[in-house]
């Protein structure tokens, strides 16, 4: 959730103890944890002076191959290597390009999700991050419009394997939500209440996925933010808890206003609400502290909630802050779609672009983006 810089070849300093036994970065002063690699507040790179947890969950175990299925005229389905991300080249067994000799990222690295061809996700671990702490996890049925999950949860830096716990908490959401397909009582407002009921409901499982994948005894216990949206037909139902972000982004020139529908969970946040401009907000100090999150020492993971009716063409965009650090304002990341968007409205194409202009301005945190196309 913020900077980190990549360590020297001579080992960075440790932290310093201060006279109320916590430690203060040696670079800007700021606390930090006595396990933490880089501080949280200036990104400066610090030597641990305790050791972290290496839980790992048991979807974990076997990391998802760098590869892709695509069938045959006769309808075989055929594996096959992803190419070269810098190249094109063919990756070899030993993990680097056979042509450039570039590392193939790992699929926690960098992953696409696209379970129907108007609904897609892109998750990268961006440009200055040592791991992808973030996570998505989608869902949809094949008929655009229908019915489709997106979910997105960012695992926050300061605290332990929030890499393992955002990944486990997006897939029990989404499979909480696609589980779950309350009708209501047959009117709309009973209709939105009952999916709202089930947005709840999927953030409480992944609240339990984050704990589940905590570290018995932790003192800095894995935590991260939630954000999903719930398509069906003209509905997008969605919830949120810390700073990733769910937006309706209607074509340029069609009916309706691009709107950021979540309201974040953070520092900047209830700055902007006391009259700060968001602009001065989302980059002061502490702009992305969040004061709402998953995990086992959460005050309070009960998402807020919202719906909108959708009548004219549009993108409902789920989002790390990885990626709004670049374009918060609704209107600016309508432009950006507009500019980046494929004639053919590809989601996936769409997601991927979005990921490598996050990238091209900096890529300063892992950047994670889920779409459907309406």
């Amino acid at each position: 959730m913020t900077d980190h810089l990549t360590q020297s070849a001579a080992a960075p300093p440790a932290a310093i103890p201060q006279a109320d036994g916590n430690l203060s970065c040696p670079h800007c002063g700021a606390e930090v944890a006595p396990q933490e690699a880089f501080c949280e507040a200036c990104g400066g790179a610090l030597t641990p002076t305790a050791a972290g947890s290496t839980v790992q969950p048991d979807e974990m175990a076997a990391p998802i191959e760098i590869t892709r299925s695509i069938k045959t005229e006769d309808e075989e389905t055929v594996v096959v290597a992803r190419p070269c991300a810098n190249c094109g080249g063919v990756i070899g067994a030993d993990g680097y390009c056979e042509t450039c000799g570039t590392k193939a990222p790992t699929e926690r690295d960098h992953y696409t999700e696209q379970p129907a061809l108007w609904v897609a996700a892109c998750c990268d671990v961006g440009v200055r991050h040592h791991r992808n702490e973030d996570a998505t996890a989608v869902a949809a049925e094949p008929t655009p419009r229908s019915r489709a999950v997106l979910v997105v949860c960012d695992g926050v830096s300061t605290s332990l394997d929030s890499d393992v716990a955002s990944l486990a908490a997006a897939r029990r959401a989404r499979d909480v939500l696609v589980a779950h397909r309350p009708a209501g009582l047959g009117t709309p407002a009973s209709r939105v209440a009952a999916i709202t009921g089930a947005v709840v409901k999927a953030a409480a499982e992944a609240n339990a996925a984050v704990i589940e994948n905590t570290a018995p005894g932790s003192d800095n216990a894995a935590s991260c933010t939630f954000a999903a949206a719930v398509v069906e037909a003209d509905l997008v139902v969605f919830g949120n808890v810390g700073d990733s972000r769910v937006y309706w982004i209607p074509d340029a020139g069609s009916s309706g206003n691009p709107t950021e529908l979540s309201v974040d969970d953070s520092v900047a946040q209830a700055r902007i609400a006391m009259g700060v401009p968001r602009a001065e907000a989302e980059t002061g100090p502490q702009a992305h502290a969040i004061t709402k999150w998953l995990g086992r020492d959460s005050p309070d993971f009960v998402p807020r909630t919202g719906s909108i009716g959708v009548t004219s063409p549009g993108w409902v965009l789920v989002c790390s802050d990885g990626l709004w650090n670049y374009a918060s304002e609704a209107t600016a990341l309508q432009s950006l779609v507009t500019e980046l968007s494929t004639p053919d409205a590809d989601p996936l194409a769409l997601a991927v672009a979005l990921v490598d202009w996050a990238k091209s301005r900096g890529g300063k945190d892992n950047i994670s983006v889920a779409l459907a196309r309406l």
